[in-house]
């Protein structure tokens, strides 16, 4: 079976990291709890930014927060290697910027996940997706953000959330765990 899979809060913890980066930067100290309330995709609301200045803030913490010790979430590399090992085929499709694909493919690779350099995709905007997604005629795939998934309403492949704060009012079926996989495959 081929498997496509999103990166950022899909297989790693990338907001939570960014979030405590944000604590560190802006030298506070925000509860995780409130980190675990947000319901937009940025994270800047938590710290009293409006959205240009929080946008600013990303993208000066962009490399930090892409290339440092973001954790995978729990059991992600070794499902991910576990499909590999079975003879699936796994295919990544992010949006992150086209100037950081090769540097995220490396990342990958290093932190353990399964990467084939052909069946990496990255630089294309959220609802760009959809066309990669249909041309690699995918089987499952997995992302977390509603503008994405919202998107895949009219494709044959088996389209998986994976849970976040934010994305609670899409009605589609959920992932809350990367060791949940093996049931849904049944």
């Amino acid at each position: 079976m081929k498997f496509g899979f999103d990166i950022d809060d899909t297989l790693i913890n990338l907001r939570e990291h960014a979030f405590h980066l944000y604590n560190k930067k802006l030298n506070q100290n925000i509860a995780l709890e409130v980190f675990h309330e947000l319901k937009t995709v940025e994270i800047h609301e938590a710290f009293g930014m409006e959205k240009e200045a929080g946008n600013a803030m990303w993208i000066s913490l962009l490399e930090e927060i892409y290339f440092t010790d973001c954790p995978a979430f729990e059991g992600a590399i070794r499902t991910l290697q576990q499909l590999k090992i079975d003879g699936h085929e796994i295919f990544y499709i992010t949006s992150r910027p086209k100037k950081y694909c090769m540097q995220t493919r490396e990342w990958m690779k290093a932190q353990g996940f399964p990467v084939e350099d052909e069946h990496f995709f990255c630089g294309m905007q959220d609802d760009e997706k959809i066309a990669t997604i249909n041309d690699l005629e995918l089987d499952y795939y997995f992302d977390d953000k509603p503008a994405v998934l919202e998107t895949l309403n009219d494709v044959t492949t088996k389209v998986y959330i994976m849970n976040q704060s934010y994305n609670q009012h899409v009605n589609l079926p959920r992932l809350y765990q990367w060791s949940e996989l093996k049931e849904i495959m049944k």
